[in-house]
Formats: structure tokens, C-alpha cells, sequence
């Protein structure tokens, strides 16, 4: 992985903090939309984690790919990346 590790590590644990603390809220029977509030504060922070590998990825791994002869392996795997995040 290309992206800046410390960073990518920070962020996952503060998700799976996130994570901890809405499996205690349902367990607690807390309100719906405190809830719901809360996963989509995860949904976003795991959306940043994942622009910053992917931003690391093609900066490193397909510049180089684009560069070799691994440059349709390399764009057709970016490609399908792309079409299940814009799903």
C-alpha cells in the first residue's frame, strides 16, 4: 500500500471506535436517528480512507502501470473500482 500508513491506520481505528459506539447504542435501544446519524459519520469517514488509497494507488501504482506494459490490467482493475463506488 502506497498510501501514508500511520494516517490510513488512524482513521480505520477511529471507524472501528465509530463502530463500537453504534453497536452500544443499539444494544442501549437509543433513538433511531442518533443512530442513523452516527453511521453515516462512519460511512463518511471509511469514504475518506478509502479516496486516500485509492489517490496513493493511482498516483504510485497505475502511473507506473501506465508507464509498463501492465496498463490495461491496471485501468480495467480502476475501472471496476470505480463502478461500485458510484453504485
Amino acid at each position: 500500500m502506497k498510501a501514508d500508513k500511520k494516517s490510513v491506520e488512524r482513521l480505520l481505528k477511529t471507524a472501528r471506535g465509530q463502530l463500537d459506539g453504534i453497536l452500544k447504542m443499539v444494544e442501549e435501544d437509543r433513538y433511531c436517528v442518533d443512530i442513523s446519524n452516527q453511521i453515516m459519520a462512519t460511512q463518511s469517514l471509511l469514504g475518506k480512507v478509502n479516496r486516500e488509497v485509492l489517490k496513493a494507488h493511482m498516483q504510485c501504482c497505475v502511473k507506473e502501470a501506465v508507464e509498463s506494459e501492465d496498463r490495461e490490467k491496471k485501468m480495467d482493475e480502476m475501472l471496476e473500482v470505480l463502478e461500485k463506488l458510484l453504485k
